[in-house]
């Protein structure tokens, strides 16, 4: 082969540019391969089944709109929307505000508070399915931890997992117990808060309080916005501890929307339906990220230097 013919070949590792942006790709091609394969093919197959009728054993067959239709006469459907908007009205918001509170008494200068950090952070690490386990015992009706501590109380027992009034008060308490990874968050953002600012606030006779409403919140709140926004996506994605726990019952009361997709899906084997609730549950879930990018983004405070 003729030096010419190696030349037009490589051309572009003959620069250091060439071979800078030969190298870039090759970084982001996992990525790239990724995407391409474990979302935008999926995503498109998910397009095409919403159209046809398929049990995974015999061949598609094209109905139309039919899934389409199911989904107003689909009593199922609006069950699981609405346990799903109840988890995430509750567990969102209050998961919020704990985790920023045991932030803050983590941000502590106290000695051996690293060994506080590790504690709080270590249950959100724990596999769900070892979480499911756990808070099954916990909530277990004869032998749990809780209607033990009712007893010795006085108090009568409550039965978490067979009642519908509260089944999911249960989960929402267990959704509680991964609040380390919130609070992490939190701690970065708040140690990333200069000290000059809260001293010039003591300067000018802000008490603690004072402090915590005009410094605080102000430069935390980038912070906040991001945990709201990944906690909204992340209680419409819950799926384990429904499924786990309390199989959706009782009567449906934690009948989550993804574990009613799965179930229609892979239980019932109607991929095409369970292919029209993946969609809508993620136009759900854009449709209210932009609504809260929308109204509640614009209560952020960003530091411009």
């Amino acid at each position: 082969m003729s030096a010419n013919t190696q030349r037009l070949k490589l051309p572009l590792l003959r620069t250091e540019k060439g071979r800078r942006t030969i190298t870039g790709y090759l970084f982001i091609l996992p990525f790239i391969l990724g995407f391409l394969i474990w979302f935008l093919l999926p995503a498109a197959v998910a397009v095409w089944l919403t159209f046809y009728d398929w049990n995974m054993i015999r061949d598609p067959i094209f109905i139309g709109l039919e899934n389409f239709k199911e989904i107003f006469r689909d009593k199922l459907f609006l069950q699981s929307l609405k346990v799903t908007a109840y988890y995430t009205l509750v567990s969102v918001p209050v998961s919020l505000v704990l985790s920023f509170l045991v932030a803050m008494l983590l941000n502590s200068k106290v000695r051996g508070i690293s060994v506080f950090r590790t504690i709080f952070y270590i249950p959100s690490i724990v596999p769900a399915v070892a979480n499911a386990v756990l808070w099954n015992f916990v909530f277990n009706t004869e032998f749990g931890l809780i209607n033990m501590v009712l007893r010795a109380l006085g108090l009568p027992k409550v039965m978490w997992l067979q009642k519908p009034e509260w089944a999911m008060p249960a989960l929402i308490l267990m959704s509680l117990w991964g609040l380390g990874g919130g609070v992490v968050i939190y701690l970065a953002g708040l140690q990333g808060i200069p000290e000059t600012l809260y001293e010039a606030a003591e300067i000018d006779g802000a008490g603690r309080w004072a402090k915590l409403r005009y410094v605080t919140v102000p430069l935390i709140s980038p912070v906040m916005f991001f945990n709201l926004i990944m906690g909204i996506i992340g209680s419409f994605q819950v799926f384990t501890a429904g499924f786990l726990i309390t199989a959706g019952g009782p009567q449906n009361a934690t009948l989550f929307y993804v574990l009613y997709t799965y179930r229609t899906g892979i239980q019932y084997f109607d991929m095409g339906y369970a292919a029209v609730l993946a969609w809508i549950l993620f136009f759900i879930i854009l449709g209210l990220t932009l609504f809260v990018f929308k109204y509640v983004g614009r209560l952020v405070h960003y530091e411009t230097i």
